[in-house]
């Protein structure tokens, strides 16, 4: 069994609001899918801690950037690396007002799904495909104001 030693939490935030700089507390949960089956047959989806994980199991990161300033704060951008031994899960990427983007560069630079390409084996371009992907970026669209938080996620798959 593989063992999910480090859960990808190096986030860099960007905040700027007006000319103070508003407080963002970052957090980031990894969790598993588990499905239960109760006696009457009802199946019910819960999330666990995804504390030791297997190849093939699929993590949920979850990523909060809440506003503990008494400024609300615009211009906030959260990026998030696809921990090493994991693939992230083409389209699993979520965050209501964000504009959301990939890296395949480690991070260096970001762009659409779509507009990504690298070079394979023989030096040839080629669009990117998921397991490209090394990072996930969120721009949020929106002002957080103070007490006010947003939740941003996406899926990797344990390789």
């Amino acid at each position: 069994m593989k063992r999910l030693i480090t859960i990808s939490a190096s986030l860099l935030l960007a905040v700027f609001s007006s000319q103070l700089m508003a407080q963002i507390e970052v957090t980031t949960v990894a969790e598993t899918e588990v499905t239960e089956t109760d006696a009457q047959g009802n199946k019910t989806v819960k999330r666990t801690a995804a504390t030791s994980v297997v190849p093939g199991t699929e993590v949920i990161y979850t990523i909060t950037a809440k506003n503990t300033g008494t400024e609300p704060a615009s211009n906030i951008v959260v990026k998030n690396p696809v921990p090493d031994n994991t693939v992230y899960v083409d389209g699993s990427a979520f965050g209501a007002d964000t504009e959301i983007t990939f890296s395949v560069d480690g991070g260096k630079s970001y762009g659409k799904a779509t507009a990504l390409t690298v070079n394979d084996a023989a030096g040839k371009s080629r669009a990117a495909k998921a397991e490209d992907y090394t990072h996930v970026r969120w721009t949020l669209q929106v002002e957080l104001q103070p007490g006010q938080q947003a939740d941003v996620w996406y899926r990797a798959c344990v390789k």
